[in-house]
């Protein structure tokens, strides 16, 4: 599905922003990852998890894997979601991942990782139904990545299970050529704040 094409020419855009913020978002890897300070040896970080099985979404209730699009999860210091374990789990970005981390910071609650599903190395599927195409689910760890590494794809004419998403890739060239075959645009995960995305949502 991956179209191999070079990637266009975005030297005008949004790769100057990517290469400008690219010591920010090794800044928020950095941060997710935490020390525990003194000298001490860096914290581990915890591995992506399988999320099939019926878990259900931390932020809307929905069953993981039973939906198209992206997937994710969060692992927390100090915390932990309700009636389970680290990490909390999610069937969309737009209405889950990224709500619930935007609402739990504020709360002081601190993430150690951040993964979501990443297309570039998952043998995705696009499928149309009502006359809107909507991307494949991947549940299995090894389909996640990190978040605050990721090129997503954002107002494409490519949905997930709940509507509008963002989707991930690893690989700019992969973001790239998902544009030029399906539309949209790429941001980064610094681009993804409340403001930006309550204005996505709402366009």
């Amino acid at each position: 599905m991956h179209d191999d094409s070079p990637p266009r020419d975005r030297s005008n855009g949004p790769i100057t922003r990517r290469a400008a913020t690219k010591a920010v978002s090794l800044g928020a890897l950095a941060a997710l990852a935490g020390c525990l300070g003194g000298g001490s040896t860096p914290e581990q970080r915890p591995d992506p998890v399988d999320l099939s099985g019926g878990k259900e979404d931390d932020q809307g209730g929905m069953v993981i894997g039973l939906h198209a699009g992206p997937n994710g999860q969060i692992f927390y210091r100090e915390n932990a979601p309700e009636g389970h374990d680290n990490p909390a789990w999610f069937h969309t970005l737009s209405m889950g991942l990224f709500p619930y981390y935007f609402e739990h910071r504020e709360q002081g609650w601190e993430a150690t990782a951040v993964y979501v599903t990443d297309y570039s190395t998952v043998d995705y599927e696009l499928s149309t139904e009502g006359g809107d195409t909507f991307i494949s689910t991947h549940t299995g760890a090894e389909t996640f990545g990190d978040a605050t590494e990721m090129t997503y794809v954002v107002e494409s004419d490519v949905l997930g299970g709940m509507g509008k998403d963002l989707i991930p890739f690893s690989s700019d060239s992969d973001a790239d050529g998902f544009v030029a075959e399906h539309g949209g645009e790429t941001v980064s995960f610094d681009d993804v704040t409340p403001e930006w995305l309550s204005g996505y949502m709402r366009s």
